[in-house]
Formats: C-alpha cells, sequence, structure tokens
C-alpha cells in the first residue's frame, strides 16, 4: 500500500498539484463572499424598513438570478475558459454582494443580489468544471473535497459576517475588505489554473482501464436519458440538504416539542455529518467506485432517516438528519463528475444542466414540503428525506462502478 502511494505521488505533476490547491481556494472564496452577507440581512431589513414580504422576495432574486443565467455557462467556458470563468465570476459575485449590502432602496437590494445571483451560478460551473480537469490529471476522484473546502469557506465568511456584525463595522466597508481579500486570492490563485483551453472531446470509460470513476457507457439509453438519471441523483442530494437547512429545527421544536438550541442541532448534525462524508469521499470512491458509494449512501439515508420518521425522537431525529447528510455527502460531485463526462453532449453542457436543475430543486422543494406539511403533517412531509434516499438507491447505476488503480491514466 505504500509503494502504490509513493507510485501515485509521483505520477501527478506539479502543474496539477498547483491547480489543486489553486481549485480549493476557488471554492473557499466561493462559499466565503456570499457567507458574509448572511449575517447583515435582519440590519438591511431594519435599514431599509422592509416588510417580510418585501424582504423575501428580494432575497428569492438571488436564486432567481441564478437560474436565469446559469445555462449561459456552458458557453462562456467553451468560449473564455473555466479558469477565467471562475475567476471572473468571482470579482462579480464580491460586487454584487457590496452592492446588495449598501443598497439604498429594495430595488436596488433585489437588482443586486439577482446579479450576484446569476454570476454565482456561473462560477459554480466553472469552478466545478476546472475541479474535473484537475481530477482527470490525478486519475483519483479529488472533486469532493473541493466541496468540503467550500463548506469550511461557507462557514469562515458566516463567521466573519457575524464577527463585523458584533463589532458594529459598517457593511460596505466589511464587505469591501473581505471581497477584496477573496478576489486578491482567486487572482493569485489564477496563475496556478490549469492552461491551455478546455479539452473538446472526454474520456469515455468502458470497462477496464479507466481509473478516473467516470460515468459508464450510455449504450442505447443515450447521453439524455443517462444525463436525466444523473440530475435525479444530484437533486436527490439537494433535497435532504434543503430539508435539513429548512424544516429540521422546525419539526424539533414544533411536532417533538425540542428547545430551540437542541432543535438547531438537527441542521447542525446534518451540516457537520455531511461534510465529514466529503472528507471521506474521496477515498471511498477511489477505493470502491461512485456507483457502490452512492448506493451505500442512499442505504444509509433511506434508512436512517426513515427509522428517525417511523419512530420519532429528539435524540432519533438529529442522529437521521446527520445520517442523512453522511448518505449525501458525495451524490452532488459524482453526478456532476458523470455529467462532465457524457459522450454526446458538447463540454461544460451535462454540467451546466445538472447544476441549473439542481437550483431549480432547492427552489421549488421548500414549498412542496410546506404544502405537504399544512394538508396532512410536516413528519409525512419530510418522507422526501427517505424517498431521495431510495432514488439515489434505484439510480446510481449510471455512475461508474470504476475504481482508483493508484496511477495515472
Amino acid at each position: 500500500m505504500s509503494s502504490m502511494t509513493t507510485e501515485q505521488r509521483v505520477a501527478i505533476p506539479r502543474d496539477a498539484r498547483n491547480a489543486r490547491i489553486a481549485v480549493a481556494v476557488l471554492f473557499f472564496t466561493n462559499g466565503a463572499i456570499f457567507a458574509n452577507l448572511l449575517p447583515r440581512y435582519p440590519e438591511i431589513k431594519r435599514d431599509l424598513g422592509l416588510s417580510n414580504a418585501e424582504y423575501g422576495l428580494a432575497i428569492a432574486s438571488f436564486p432567481l438570478g441564478a437560474l436565469i443565467a446559469g445555462l449561459a455557462a456552458a458557453t462562456l467556458i467553451r468560449r473564455f475558459r473555466s479558469s477565467r470563468v471562475a475567476v471572473a465570476g468571482t470579482l462579480f459575485v464580491a460586487v454584487g454582494v457590496l452592492i446588495a449590502g449598501v443598497s439604498p432602496t429594495w430595488i436596488a437590494l433585489a437588482g443586486a443580489l439577482f446579479f450576484a445571483g446569476a454570476m454565482d451560478a456561473v462560477t459554480d460551473v466553472a469552478q466545478n468544471s476546472h475541479g474535473l480537469r484537475v481530477q482527470r490529471l490525478y486519475g483519483r476522484s479529488i472533486l469532493n473535497s473541493f466541496h468540503a473546502v467550500w463548506s469550511i469557506g461557507a462557514v469562515a465568511g458566516g463567521l466573519m459576517g457575524g464577527l463585523a456584525v458584533a463589532l458594529d463595522v459598517p457593511r460596505g466597508i466589511h464587505l469591501s475588505v473581505t471581497g477584496a481579500l477573496c478576489v486578491a486570492a482567486v487572482l493569485i490563485a489564477y496563475r496556478f489554473l490549469l492552461a491551455g483551453p478546455e479539452p473538446v472531446e472526454r474520456t469515455v470509460v468502458s470497462p477496464g482501464p479507466d481509473v478516473h470513476g467516470g460515468a459508464p457507457k450510455t449504450r442505447r439509453t443515450g447521453p439524455y436519458l443517462t444525463l436525466a438519471a444523473l440530475v435525479l441523483i444530484a437533486v436527490g442530494g439537494t433535497l435532504v440538504e434543503d430539508a435539513g437547512s429548512t424544516w429540521a429545527a422546525v419539526y424539533l421544536s414544533g411536532q417533538l416539542d425540542a428547545s430551540v438550541s437542541i432543535a438547531a442541532l438537527g441542521f447542525v448534525a446534518m451540516v457537520g455529518a455531511q461534510f465529514i462524508g466529503r472528507l471521506l469521499g474521496d477515498g471511498l470512491v477511489d477505493r470502491f467506485g461512485q456507483r457502490a458509494v452512492a448506493r451505500a449512501g442512499g442505504v444509509i439515508v433511506f434508512l436512517g432517516m426513515g427509522a428517525a420518521l417511523a419512530f420519532p425522537s429528539v435524540a432519533g431525529t438529529i442522529i437521521g438528519f446527520g445520517l442523512a447528510g453522511f448518505g449525501v455527502a458525495t451524490l452532488v460531485p459524482a453526478a456532476m463528475h458523470g455529467a462532465d463526462e457524457l459522450r454526446g453532449l458538447r463540454p461544460g453542457t451535462g454540467l451546466t444542466v445538472i447544476s441549473w436543475l439542481m437550483r431549480v430543486g432547492f427552489l421549488v422543494s421548500p414549498p412542496v414540503v410546506g404544502l405537504i406539511a399544512d394538508t396532512l403533517s410536516l413528519r409525512i412531509g419530510l418522507l422526501v428525506v427517505p424517498f431521495a434516499g431510495l432514488l439515489v438507491i434505484l439510480l446510481a447505476g449510471v455512475l461508474s462502478s470504476e475504481r482508483a488503480k493508484g496511477r495515472r491514466s
């Protein structure tokens, strides 16, 4: 095992190792920039004198911008390269967040958030596209680690924003400084990203020689049916994430009578377990393949959250959300990788479609669960979580079963 690890490290070129660090910087800053704004929302609402409805509409401008602009990402990447699009997008996101923080009117706030959301969607696709380029050079899974770094960036950004609020730092100064730091970081990272245009053709795996864990051949189904299955796998992951962030505290404090502080642990357990799953995910994918890891994750989600809902208790529900977060940790990176490797699609198209429809899932999921909760109960509404696990179990066959062989192709 040690000799294989040494061989693997020697085989990875220096530019690939540098590019991996640079892509991690892209993911970290992408998580941090917008998270800096979130703790400032209450005072923005207060300073602009917004009603709850006006505030909600303004916040909804961010995902709306992402949905409208997201499908343009593939075209931009093919024309300007993923590295340039990711760096430029980071700059524009920082500008949009700054304008949102200092907006004097509701329309300015909504417009700035719309712009920031649009640029964030493009940046998200570009940084994942470049991360997948680096992963091909490594010959093993590393994409999950990038998503783990994004989580670290989001936590860091939230803490920075909270500290700025506690120190009463004006929003303009706070968001200018943090935005400038993030932009400076990605500009430095740019010189270490992979050079050259985006690859025109993808290496489609066949049984045996591939070490990337890419998508399997589409056989008779064609790329579009395979892409649809990959989209459903990714949306299954987003359904679980949204259930934890939107409904965990509400369910624990409402139907299970947990205190506010205890109810918050449902979301914390999910995010924390998901982060751990992403840290471990690349090693698991290399050893067992994406298909086996995804199916095991679906089983964990189905049994963990299914048992929590079947036998409701505060502790069991918190554990259930934690197991669900761990189970879906690798799903989005796996679906993105599979879509990016599909034969018959232009470079960036599969990745763009996955990212765009995931955002549709985030937009549609809360009202659907809320409608079920109002009609029946929130406990019934949360059955979407074990259902998502079952969906992944059934569709995981479109993912690769290849394992890393300890060498580059």
